[in-house]
């Protein structure tokens, strides 16, 4: 059945007062290093450091799941002042759940002792995060909830491939959680947003599940796959015109822009990016040197430096943007 493509309405972007109240990492102990994966597949320290940016990435233990990670870095939240007390919702955005069901989000409810709350995942990919951050403001701004927990967290290592070299070199496990509330007068909020998906381009970077087959791809295993060079042309070419939007958006220019944290996919993918978009090295914020790709955390792990040595201060303006398996795009530019 073919149904007739509908152009998109593109309405006026209603600014919101979304303030992130906190936010806490966390990964695992255990380091895979370059030198590591070099005994397994054909390649080396250079050569992955020279095409990702990548030194080192975090391995989770084999009964250490996403909602612990996920509770850990809500730990690490709370250790640093913020409270749980008044959340009423909890969203979980991850690609490997410790379960179909129950979710990372009812998981990390429970273990919490949160009581009365409305508690879902989503499956965003490396989108994961900056989805979140904007469901989190829409139930906020219309009321349907004060407090959100957000955590984003994944353990990709137990769905990576370690005999295909141009997928292990890539992922590593981590989690990241933000307290999202309304501003308290600061003037914190969303500026711009872009949401985007593309789902026929979906079959350049997949995780089988019950179907096994995608666009006459066959791939019985649980692995993650990728085509490489497609995703890269069309992150390059779709993310650089949504920053683009996103700053129209705003009325504000590529400088004006104090910081620029996309997700840590691949340092030459970064790299471009930034130069179409105008925006400068040092603005720009990563977690891919010492964390790998970490799907829906990176965003957070990158963050989380930044915010704890004092470089991100209220009223900073902040561009996240988050792009991935699906394919899916999402940009918030927010005043911090």
């Amino acid at each position: 059945m073919e149904l007739t493509a509908i152009a998109p309405v593109r309405k006026p972007l209603v600014q919101t007062t979304l303030r992130v109240a906190g936010l806490g990492t966390y990964v695992p102990e255990h380091r895979i290093t370059n030198e590591e994966l070099s005994a397994l597949v054909d390649t080396d320290d250079a050569w992955i450091r020279q095409r990702t940016g990548i030194r080192e990435r975090r391995k989770s233990r084999s009964d250490e799941f996403t909602s612990d990670l996920c509770l850990a870095a809500v730990a690490a939240l709370v250790q640093q002042g913020a409270s749980l007390a008044a959340v009423d919702y909890v969203i979980a955005a991850t690609i490997s759940p410790d379960y179909q069901f129950p979710t990372v989000s009812a998981i990390v409810q429970d273990r919490l002792g949160l009581r009365n709350v409305g508690a879902m995942d989503i499956s965003a990919a490396c989108a994961g995060f900056v989805y979140a951050l904007d469901l989190a403001d829409a139930l906020i701004s219309t009321g349907r909830a004060r407090n959100v927990l957000v955590v984003a967290g994944e353990t990709l290592t137990k769905i990576t491939d370690y005999r295909d070299r141009a997928m292990c070199i890539l992922f590593g496990d981590g989690a990241g959680a933000a307290l999202v509330t309304s501003d308290d007068g600061s003037g914190s909020g969303v500026l711009a947003r872009r949401l985007n998906t593309d789902g026929g381009a979906g079959k350049h970077l997949f995780l089988t599940a019950l179907n096994k087959e995608i666009a006459g791809v066959v791939e019985p295993e649980h692995f993650m796959r990728q085509n490489g060079r497609a995703v890269y042309e069309w992150v390059v070419t779709h993310v650089s015109a949504g920053i683009k939007e996103l700053l129209a958006q705003a009325n504000m220019r590529p400088d004006e822009v104090d910081w620029f944290i996309p997700h840590s996919a691949n340092m030459r993918m970064i790299e471009a990016v930034r130069e179409r978009s105008g925006i400068a090295a040092d603005r720009t914020l990563t977690s891919i040197q010492w964390f790998g790709n970490t799907s829906s955390a990176s965003i957070p792990l990158a963050l989380a430096p930044a915010i704890a040595d004092g470089r991100i201060k209220r009223g900073d303006r902040i561009l996240l943007y988050g792009f991935g398996g699906g394919l899916v795009e999402a940009g918030l530019l927010l005043r911090w």
